[in-house]
Parts: C-alpha cells; structure tokens; sequence
C-alpha cells in the first residue's frame, strides 16, 4: 500500500511540476524568476547514473526562465573543488556552462544563475554551501495558528492533507531551493503530539514527497510526553523500557514513511513544555533516547537550549548553565540549537555566551526570521546586519547548522509585509555563505524582486537600498537603544511598556526585571559586581565587557546599572544619549517616507501602497516608543527631556492606558492603532 501511496504522490508532482510552470510564473515571491517567452535551448551532459526529478526541475527551469543564451549543464562533474551540492558556472558571451558534482547542486547552480543579470556575459563562479543543514522553523500548529505569525495563517491545508497539495506548496519549495534551505520543521516547537499519529504522518510524508526533488528535508518539532498522551504510557522518562521502545516504534514508523525523513526538533523544560527533567532525569538522558531512535535511519536530534529558571537571579545565564556541564555527553547526532542571543530575540542582544562553551558539541544559532519584538510584519526591519553582526562574533566554523524561525504564512505576499520578504531571502542566503554581506545581500534583494536595477535613477535606487540596511537599526534606536532590552507590552509584545506589572507574572516576563531603572541609574548589572554573566564569556571579551568604560556602548545598558550622568563616548550624559537615540530612530523613520515616495514609478502599485501605509503605521509607533520610553524613564532620572527632542504633549498617564486586542498571533492593523493611541 505505501508503495502505491508513493507511485500516486508522485504522479500528482509531475502533474504539479506541469502545472506550475504555466500558472505561476508571475510569482509573489520576488526572487523567483519570471517566465521566459522564448524557451532557452539547454544541452545536458549528465556523468551521474541516472536522470531524476531534481535534474528535471533543473533543466526545466533554465529552459522556461533564463534569457541570456544557450546553457550547457554538466552533471557528475567532480572537479572545480566542487563539494556535495556546490557548483560552478562559466559565462563567455552568449555561452554559459554549469558543473555540479550531484543533481542537487546543479538545481542550486541553475537558481544562481538565474539570479545574475543576462546582461552579464562575463564571470566565473565556483560556490559551495558552507553549512549542510540550513533550516526554516515553522512554528505552525494543527489549527491553522501561527504562534509569532503576522503573515495570516498557517500555510499547510492539515483539513485537505494528503490528497490535496496546494500548488503553493511547490512554489515554496522552489522559493527555498533558490537560496539553498534544506530543510523544514513544518509545526511548532510548543509541539502537540497528534502530529505524530498516522493519520498526521501521512500529510507530513505528502509534503515530504513534493518537497525532496528540491533538496528539501522534513522535521518534526516533537512533544517529549507523547508516549503518554497517545498511548497512555504511565510515563515519559527517557530511561524507561517502555518509553524507549514507544520511540524506536515511531521512529519506524516515520522512516517507512519518510525514508530521508530529517530528525527532531525538541523544546522541552521550557516554558512548561514537558521534558526529561519532569522524571528526574536530564536534558543528556532526553536528547539521547531520541538520538539512539533516530540514528540508525540517518536522523538527527536538534535540542533547544532555550530555558530559562524562574528562580535565577538572571535569565540571561540560563542556557549556559543548564547545558555547558553536558559537553561531550551527547550522542553524535545531537545539536544544540541556541537562539542567537542569551534572553529572546530582543532587536539587539550579544551573541549568547553557549556559543564556543561546548567545543564537544554540536551547536546550531537560531535567528528570528519573522519579527517578534519587531514591530511584527507592521515596521520594516531588514535582519542581515543583526545576523552578520552575530557572525562578528562568532566564528562561522564553530557551529554546524543555521535555523531561522519562519516569517511565511497564507496571505498573498506570503510574510504579511512585503519587504519582510528580504528577510526570508537573507536568512537563506546567510546560511548558505556566512560571510557575505548584508550590504550585497540588500543589493541582491532589490534588485532581483523589488526594481529593475537597470532602469531605476542611482540615486533613488541607493536610498532604497539605505531604507533597507539602516532599517534594524532604526528599530534599535526607536525601541530599545544601548542594550536596553525587553520593554514590550505583556503577551502580545507590540508596543512599548516599560511600566509593565501584571499581578502572578514571573519577574523575568516584566520589563523592569530588566531595566531596573531608578534613581541611581539605568540598565540590568552583569558585571563581577551584579549578576556576573560576563564570566561566561572567554578572554578578552569577558574582561571588556565587564567594565563600563570598555564595554561597547551598544550593549553598554544589558551589562551595567549605568549613572544618569555617566559621560558617554560623546561627552553626552547617558540620559542625553538615551534621548538622542530615540529621536534618532524617530528621524530615520520620517526619512523612508520621501524615499519610497520617489520609487514609486519603479515599484508595483500594490506594493508600493502596501508598504507606504506600513511605514506610515511605523512612524507613529517609533514615535510612541520614543514619547512611552522617555516619559517613563524621566520620572527616574530626575532630568528634563532636550528641547531639540520632539516628545508630543501626550501625557505618560494616557500612554499608560493603551491596551492591544489582540493576541501573539498577530500584527495590529492601522485601523486599530488608529483608535487606540492617543
């Protein structure tokens, strides 16, 4: 039965294949290549044993999308220095050749030179992925949900699964193959364990099918209860028989029916998700029962460190506490997946201290793609520059993968904010190669989905690509400047509320667990005097970071309780920087305005509407932060807010009683902060 199951799915991707390729070529993702009229004539010389889809998709796509002249593909080609998925293209004139080692490089081959200009007749470029494993979390759930989702609801159809396979499903995953992710955790981290019944594994392995010819592996994020709530087992302890019998069965189980399938992704003891830790036991004893029932069929374990004690003094050490003591405990298909930063995705953190801590581990960063603690898909925040930032510090060579948590739902443009998109294709395209830019990448973006380059004046066409590089740090500046970090209104996190005390919340969900802002000073103390995180960095960095004077001034605020009138590298007080920021972030704002209103002739008409309303929506936002923050920090500092600084009239009282309908799923619509802010 499986096999005729496999047979079906796969004539229904070829029908797809079909399909697609007619109806969908006008694409909203940006990136992918329009259809070429006149169809490129495509010669294959293919060393590998056997054609596949993979190969097919690739000629395919060079025969309906390129303009530039007849192609030469050579598949099998072992030279170059070419590595398992890399390639290598050659243009002179009119003729282009493409050499990939396997199937799979060569579709990556195809979509990079899709990406370059046919105007371009002259380069030579060998490129091989830095990492093997670049993933998208989804944190998708069963009804549709998307928890942190601001682009509508989920993308998998679970009702019409199996036997309905939306066409946008295939344009995903060619979205995804055109900058190198390979692989998808299709449901949420806070998992629930019905997507490991049979009637669930069956829509995972129709997804798992469509997806493989583009490289493209399925992963399962996992309720670490679920031998108890589907079978009703008596326990979840990783060390007992029963328990570790029920996950060698289902890891069987998925591997008849998906025999590339990927691995695991495991949040547990965290956030009252249930783990190993409820049975005595340790995060080594959870992660290892997994290991051992994956690692016979080639999958891997990928184990949050995403915890955090109520009781400890300081969120911030947490992970590094709970996990460092197990480096070299871990089974060898173990990686720790560690969020970038040592709190939560904040708009700017240092790089958390587990990175390098286990040098016998596996470790993997996850970057936030969609925008919590962003201005959700409402504010524009271009996230490479926090993402190279990261790479600043922490050596590409030292992890083994790169996971971003999806920003894609339903709605038309996919990531509810049409330049959030960059995002997606930034993300892919640093974890392909760690090392590229953030400048090059916004060039990149731009210019493939957005203008054409060629006809857009260079002036306009640079202040476009400034909107985007400055825009992260706008943010910063408009929400929480140097270091300052988790301000955000209670649950939803949309909006600023640094007075924010809910009654029976823990302290580390408060903003003033982390400001701690009086009449001394302002910011959270991690110096040998105060929390003392700073010890769980290496030398040097430990001992700059530890004194006030040498600690950089972006992160000056997350290390030290800093005087209101420390003097700054500027000579401004710390009060007076402080303003200066926000009114910054405020001006940097008011300053895309004209410069999307100049592109306007370049741009779609939808688009550009779309996206003028979102920063008409960012602008009174960044205001608000800045009129919330300042307001509220005064009443600590004892000094008047600069004259120069254009506070509104509205009094912090009135900006107290702005309360959010709406849940962490998503985006407020300009309709309804319309009514709510002052």
């Amino acid at each position: 039965m499986r096999y005729i199951r496999h047979i079906i799915l796969t004539i229904l991707f070829f029908v797809l294949i079909f399909q697609t390729s007619v109806t969908t070529y006008g694409s909203s993702v940006g990136w992918l290549p329009e259809l070429n009229q006149k169809p490129t004539k495509v010669k294959v010389i293919n060393d590998s044993k056997e054609p596949s889809a993979t190969l097919e998709i690739a000629v395919n796509e060079l025969r309906r999308h390129w303009k530039g002249g007849a192609v030469t593909i050579h598949n099998g080609h072992c030279s170059y220095g070419l590595k398992q998925n890399g390639f290598r293209i050659k243009r002179d004139g009119k003729k282009a050749d493409i050499y990939a080692a396997d199937d799979l490089g060569m579709l990556y081959g195809v979509y990079a030179l899709l990406r370059q200009p046919a105007s371009m007749k002259k380069y030579d470029l060998t490129d091989n992925p830095f990492y093997d494993l670049r993933l998208l979390n989804h944190w998708d759930n069963l009804d549709g949900s998307v928890e942190r989702g601001y682009a509508g609801k989920s993308l998998w159809n679970w009702d019409e699964l199996p036997s309905v396979l939306s066409p946008r499903y295939e344009e995903y995953a060619r979205a995804n193959a055109a900058i190198g992710i390979n692989g998808v955790v299709i449901n949420n981290v806070n998992a629930s364990p019905k997507i490991l019944t049979e009637e669930y594994l069956l829509k995972v392995a129709a997804l798992a099918d469509l997806f493989r010819p583009y490289g493209i592996k399925v992963y399962l994020s996992v309720n670490f209860a679920s031998p108890m709530v589907l079978d009703g087992l008596p326990t979840a302890d990783p060390l007992d028989r029963r328990v570790i019998r029920w996950w060698n069965d289902k890891a069987e189980e998925i591997h008849n029916l998906i025999p590339d399938f990927g691995g695991f992704l495991v949040k547990a003891n965290s956030e009252g998700q249930p783990g190993p830790m409820d049975f005595g036991r340790s995060h080594a004893d959870g992660a290892n029962m997994l290991a051992k029932a994956l690692g016979i069929y080639g999958g891997i374990v990928m184990w949050r460190a995403f915890v955090y004690s109520p009781a400890d003094a300081d969120r911030a050490k947490q992970a590094y506490l709970e996990f460092q003591p197990f480096d070299g405990q871990l089974e060898p298909n173990v990686i720790i997946q560690i969020k970038n930063g040592p709190v939560d995705f904040q708009p700017r953190e240092p790089y958390s201290p587990l990175f390098g801590a286990m040098p016998q581990t596996d470790e993997m960063v996850e970057f936030q793609i969609t925008q919590e603690y962003l201005g959700h898909a409402n504010h524009l925040a271009f996230l490479a520059p926090m993402w190279t930032e990261f790479f600043d510090y922490v050596k590409p060579v030292s992890i083994k993968a790169v996971a971003g948590v999806a920003n894609i739902g339903d709605d038309a443009n996919w990531t509810g904010n049409p330049l959030a998109q960059a995002n997606w294709y930034a993300f892919g395209r640093l974890a392909w190669n760690p090392y590229l830019s953030a400048d090059s990448i916004a060039d990149e973006w731009l210019s493939e989905t957005l203008v054409n380059k060629a006809t857009v004046p260079t002036g306009i066409y640079n202040s476009l690509k400034d909107m985007l590089t400055s825009s992260r740090e706008a943010v910063v500046d408009y929400m929480m400047p140097l270091g300052l970090h988790h301000l955000f209104a209670f649950g939803h996190h949309y909006g600023p509320e640094p007075w924010c005390d809910v009654k029976g919340a823990r302290p580390d969900w408060l903003p003033k667990y982390y400001h701690r802002a009086d009449s001394a000073g302002l910011g959270f103390d991690r110096s040998p005097g105060g929390s003392n995180a700073v010890s769980q960095y290496p030398a040097p960095l430990r001992q700059r970071l530890a004194s006030m004077d040498s600690c950089p001034e972006e992160f000056i605020l997350w290390f030290h309780h800093v005087p209101w009138d420390h003097r700054m590298k500027s000579d401004n007080t710390l009060w007076e920087e402080l303003c200066k920021a926000y009114q910054r972030g405020v001006d940097k704002v008011a300053s895309y305005q004209p410069v999307w209103e100049s592109a306007r002739p370049y741009v779609d008409e939808t688009i550009h509407a779309d996206v003028s309303r979102r920063l008409e929506t960012q602008l009174r936002d960044a205001r608000w932060w800045r009129d919330a923050c300042l307001q509220y920090f005064a009443q600590f500092s004892g000094m008047e807010i600069p004259s120069e600084i254009a506070v509104t009239m509205t009094l912090l009282e009135d900006l107290k009683k702005i309360k959010l309908p709406i849940t962490n799923h998503e985006s407020p619509s300009p309709a309804l902060l319309d009514t709510l802010r002052p």
